[in-house]
């Protein structure tokens, strides 16, 4: 069988590239940062994972944060406009 997946839109920003969002700024309690490598490492369901400079962090439909590399990123998403 093949499944295709359904459209849902995220929040997202590029780290340390874009303006960080409000939804961001709340969330930072449980989040650490490397400040001589300038990662961030991110608390997901699936354990912790690191986002570097210019991966994008996506706000998932649930509320649930995760890091993405810019590539995977833009194969799989498009900017919606507002």
């Amino acid at each position: 069988m093949k499944f295709r997946k359904k459209p849902v839109v995220i929040e997202a920003f590029r780290w340390t590239i874009d303006v960080v969002p409000d939804w961001w700024k709340w969330r930072t309690d449980k989040i650490m940062i490397n400040v001589q490598t300038g990662s961030v490492f991110i608390p997901t369901l699936e354990g912790t994972y690191e986002a570097r400079i210019g991966d994008y962090i996506i706000q998932g439909i649930k509320g649930e944060l995760y890091p993405c590399r810019p590539d995977i990123f833009e194969a799989s998403y498009e900017k919606v406009e507002d």
